[in-house]
This record gives structure tokens, sequence and C-alpha cells, in this order.
């Protein structure tokens, strides 16, 4: 089979890939990726399906570029940085939240006078909410642990993910407020869905029956 007839799925690594990837083989459509495996490019001939593990915050530029078809990326990630794809389908997996917190006992997010310090991975989506709220703010684009931003006087606040809020307990920050609910989704290259649009739709489908298991 040549590779333009392959369907190309870009996952993302860890937890959420390979949970992912477990969806798609009890659809059926699965490749053998043995635990340890180093290969970051498997396939299922029969299926048709070539699978890429990239970074996370890859999987849109891999899937807008078209290096692949469709793949699996979080809200928080499409949120970020906007991808020209279409979202084909909410997979029910991956649940947390997009937050602001701060230090447990502090006041400065209900103070709405003064320009607020922002600690994030996340630039755009802290400019986007904050600018609904009217509020201005400086961005400290962080791409490690940004509690230590609050602790460490480099920020006010930190926006960021929060699953269970344990890391933010151990080191004194509380949520103040919640921006979005997060989750993954299924994304596809808006070409490829002009030239491989059945194939696309049928996996869809199949996957559609698994979500949120």
């Amino acid at each position: 089979m040549s590779g333009s007839e392959f369907l190309n799925v870009s996952l993302p690594k860890g937890r959420l890939g390979e949970t992912v990837l477990n969806m798609f083989c009890r659809a059926g459509l699965g490749a053998d990726a043995e635990r340890g495996d180093r290969r970051l490019i498997f396939e299922n001939e029969d299926a048709g399906i070539r699978f890429f593990w990239v970074k996370p915050s890859d999987v849109t530029v891999y899937v807008e570029r078209g290096a692949a078809d469709i793949g699996v990326a979080g809200s928080d990630i499409i949120d970020e940085y906007s991808p020209d794809v279409y979202e084909l389908l909410d997979l029910g997996m991956g649940k947390c939240r997009m937050c602001v917190a701060a230090p447990e006992g502090g006041t400065v997010n209900k103070n709405l006078r003064g320009r607020l310090t922002v600690a994030t991975k996340f630039p755009e989506t802290a400019v986007r909410y904050y600018r609904g709220l009217g509020r201005d703010i400086d961005i400290v684009k962080l791409n490690g642990s940004v509690e230590i931003a609050p602790l460490a006087g480099l920020s006010d606040v930190i926006v960021d993910i929060v699953e269970t809020g344990t890391t933010l307990r151990e080191n004194g920050l509380v949520v103040t407020e919640t921006i979005s609910a997060i989750s993954a989704r299924l994304i596809a290259n808006k070409s490829s869905m002009k030239f491989k649009r059945e194939r696309i739709l049928a996996v869809t489908e199949l996957l559609r029956g698994y979500c949120g298991d």
C-alpha cells in the first residue's frame, strides 16, 4: 500500500495517546505498538491506517499541514493555537479544566484595579479570557511548572490545566475561576476531508461508539 493510500493519524505521546490507541484497537483499527517500542510510526496495513506518535502540542501542526489526515488533540491545544482544522468528535476522555489559580487566601484576582501578572503555558488563552473581563494583564510565558511563579513573586496568578488540584494544594494555591472544560477531540485536515471524506467519517463513527469508555 502506498503512502497516499493510508489514513494517517497523529496521536499525542503519553497516557492520553495510549488510551486513544486502545480505542482504535477496540474499534478494529489499531496497530501493534508494544510497550517500550521506540518506533514513532507504525501501521495497520489491513485497515490502511498509519499512526504517528508526536508531542501533544504538535498534533494540530501535523493535521493542519496535511502530514496527518486526522489526529487527537486536547481542546486546550486547539483553543490555544486555533489551527485551521475540522473538529469532528469529542472523545470524552482526558477531561480536566483550564483554570485561574492564586495563592490561598489572596484577593488579587478579585481586585480589578491595577495590572495583573499572569504566568502560563497558554498565553493566548489567558489573554483572550482576561480581555473578555476587560482586565489588563502582563503575561509571563513559562514552559515548566507554573505553580512556582506566584510563590516566587514572578506572577500574581497562574492560568493552567487542573485535573485533580493536588499539585495546586500542595503548593498553597487554589482555583479561583474556571475558564473552560477540556477533553480530547478528533480533528481532521480540511483537504483530507475532501479527498478521504468517506474513510474519515467511517472512522469517526466507529470511534463514536467508544467515546467516554
